[in-house]
């Protein structure tokens, strides 16, 4: 198993909070299954399938947050509201007003919600209390959000601190295509987003296109800032790093591969997977951290 998008975080390091500690602050919120006249439910689901909310290997603690939610499109409700709608006006004489139609719109959504499809999703969270990082596995800030609530609402206290550095990703990355130099055990690939900073909100993209130097020189002259940059690390994981210190689409590359487990266990394999997963990015996330200068200080 590996991570595709990490919204990062901090913790103390070490943090002193155990996996039981964990396990019981998160059980009085676990998932339960929406009822017929719910629309969405949210609580800790177990990682492995076995009851456990916390799953530990080599120090390191996976939750997972499970969402159940009921899908009810406004233009199915609106549809059976129209018609029942014009079947009171012909009752009636007259076509119900704003108030009548609002209420005969939540009367329908309330008996079509038991009939109503649900959608199961799940978003993992690491947590490193060794080196301090708690990384949620959700493509938007948003996602993460939802996960980080539920977490303080769980743990109480929680001494959580958004990833802060020294220096401006954005500024950063635009300095790195400017010299058209790495830095050290990064290589920059072919992805990249270029945008200006002022009213014309211009940007220019290159996707799996080779970065021409002079070009895009070029466009940084005419004011623009690189906001995603596509690079590999090590020569072992490939991931973009975006303005907002999101690290996106990680793809562990061949070199990992390799290293993965081969047992036909699942447990076995599932370990030893997270625990390369959990031992490569921490290293990368440090990597990243000092390329930006730093973690920047309270």
């Amino acid at each position: 198993m590996w991570f595709k998008n990490l919204q990062i975080y901090r913790l103390p390091a070490p943090w002193a909070y155990t996996p039981e500690q964990l396990e019981a602050a998160l059980a009085p919120h676990s998932f339960v299954p929406a009822s017929s006249n719910e629309l969405l439910r949210q609580g800790w689901d177990s990682p492995r399938g076995n009851g456990t909310l916390v799953h530990v290997v080599n120090k390191q603690m996976l939750i997972l947050l499970g969402t159940e939610k009921k899908l009810l499109p406004a233009t199915v409700i609106n549809q059976v509201a129209k018609a029942r709608a014009a079947d009171m006006e012909e009752a009636q004489g007259f076509a119900p007003g704003k108030k009548a139609m609002k209420e005969l719109k939540e009367r329908v959504a309330d008996e079509l919600l038991p009939r109503a499809f649900s959608i199961r999703s799940n978003v993992w969270t690491w947590i490193d209390p060794v080196n301090g990082w708690l990384v949620v596995d959700a493509a938007s800030p948003a996602k993460a959000d939802e996960v980080i609530k539920l977490l303080l609402k769980a743990v109480d206290k929680l001494p959580l601190e958004s990833l802060r550095v020294q220096r401006s990703p954005v500024g950063v990355m635009t300095e790195w295509l400017q010299a058209d130099e790495s830095p050290a055990g990064f290589t920059v690939d072919m992805d990249t987003e270029l945008r200006a900073t002022g009213e014309s909100k211009a940007a220019v993209r290159y996707v799996r296109h080779t970065l021409e130097p002079e070009e895009v020189r070029r466009h940084i002259a005419a004011g623009k800032q690189c906001t995603r940059l596509a690079m590999t690390w090590d020569g072992k994981i490939s991931f973009v790093l975006t303005e907002s210190l999101a690290i996106k689409g990680i793809k562990p590359l061949d070199v990992i591969s390799e290293k993965e487990s081969s047992t036909k266990n699942d447990d076995e394999r599932f370990d030893g997977d997270m625990m390369l997963m959990t031992g490569e990015l921490s290293k990368l996330m440090a990597d990243v951290v000092e390329a930006l200068g730093g973690e920047a200080k309270a």
